[in-house]
């Protein structure tokens, strides 16, 4: 790689937000660390570490004190375990928690002997405030996160960063908490739910989707369930706030900067979200209903949306983002292009093809 460019470092480059952010970093060398390359023909490094491990510490303190590089973002954390395919907890757990601190832990070693990395940038998530909100939060709010692994490994990486930032000897720490990312690209357990793709593992779910079929969108009786309110956030914006935050060249007067992150504009109400969607609700009679068809259709590799992700489901949950305007100033409509209802409409813009709904007797 060439001297001309400052280096980054991205963990799990081959996720979908680091597919997204590469395009967005002409102007660094780019050293891509996963499991797997990712599909691109953009020009970078890649090296193939698994953070799961612990050899992976020191493999990546190698990497940076090698490279010489002044940013680190990392990516890696699993979302999706029937996707990824890692299934097991403990597994899970190592890449995501400890796995967080373990490159954090590289950091630090890193820069032992000279400031070296300065930036230091972590995507945690909404899910960490816990999923029944009373009304907008701030980035103060205590976290509680639970029932959901996702939500729950956000939550304990969250509190690893928090912990470990000021140990990092001269590198300044972002910790963004995106709202639920929304795009073409995207595939999570909430666009999966409007889309109503019958994404499991199942061979009736593979069936399912070579016909075109549709599953409805669930939610319990009561209107206050299509009154919750939900943000979005667009991918790509989250790709250019990385890419402003490392080409930021003022310093941050605190060693960790927590940001609330979603798009421009007022939240959605769920009735409005499936009204965009153009999908068929189909309403079960209460919360512990919902969550048992959703386990069924896990249980039967339907869906590959876990039934802890209930309360996620059919919680109300939204932030507060004016210290990520404040952060951005006179940029922040550069950054953050999408308002959260154009963000959302951006799931759909792939699905204009005609669907068959799902009958009733194949829902269970």
């Amino acid at each position: 790689m060439g001297d001309s460019k400052p280096t980054v470092v991205v963990t799990g480059v081959s996720g979908n937000l680091g597919t997204r952010l590469l395009p967005q970093l002409a102007e660094f060398d780019v050293i891509g660390v996963d499991l797997n390359p990712p599909s691109t023909d953009l020009p970078l490094r890649f090296e193939r570490m698994d953070l799961g491990e612990e050899e992976s510490c020191r493999q990546l303190f190698l990497l940076l004190r090698d490279s010489q590089a002044p940013a680190v973002v990392h990516l890696a954390f699993v979302l999706d375990p029937v996707r990824t395919g890692v299934l097991d907890l403990t597994r899970m757990w190592q890449i995501n928690v400890a796995g967080t601190a373990r490159v954090m832990e590289a950091v630090t070693e890193a820069n032992r002997e000279n400031s070296t990395v300065r930036k230091f940038i972590f995507p945690s998530s909404v899910s960490v405030y816990g999923s029944d909100l009373s009304g907008s939060v701030t980035e103060e709010h205590p976290l509680g996160a639970h029932t959901l692994p996702y939500a729950i490994h956000k939550m304990e990486a969250d509190k690893v960063v928090q912990q470990r930032a000021p140990a990092l000897r001269g590198c300044s720490a972002y910790m963004l908490r995106p709202h639920i990312f929304a795009g073409a690209s995207v595939e999570n357990y909430m666009v999966g739910a409007f889309r109503g793709t019958p994404n499991g593992p199942s061979d009736r779910a593979a069936r399912m989707r070579s016909r075109g079929k549709r599953l409805p969108c669930l939610l319990p009786y009561g209107r206050q369930y299509l009154h919750n309110h939900i943000q979005f956030v667009h991918v790509d914006d989250m790709a250019r706030l990385i890419t402003h935050i490392l080409q930021k060249t003022e310093p941050e007067a605190q060693r960790l900067t927590v940001m609330n992150v979603a798009g421009r504009g007022e939240p959605l109400t769920l009735e409005h979200c499936i009204d965009v969607a153009n999908a068929k609700l189909l309403r079960v009679p209460g919360k512990f209903a919902f969550e048992m068809v959703l386990r069924t259709l896990w249980r039967l590799g339907i869906v590959a949306i876990p039934p802890e992700a209930a309360p996620y489901m059919t919680g109300e949950y939204t932030m507060n983002t004016d210290r990520l305007q404040k952060f951005l100033g006179a940029k922040y409509q550069d950054v953050i292009r999408y308002t959260i209802a154009d963000a959302f409409a951006d799931c759909f813009q792939t699905n204009a093809a005609a669907v068959t709904e799902e009958p009733a007797a194949e829902r269970s």
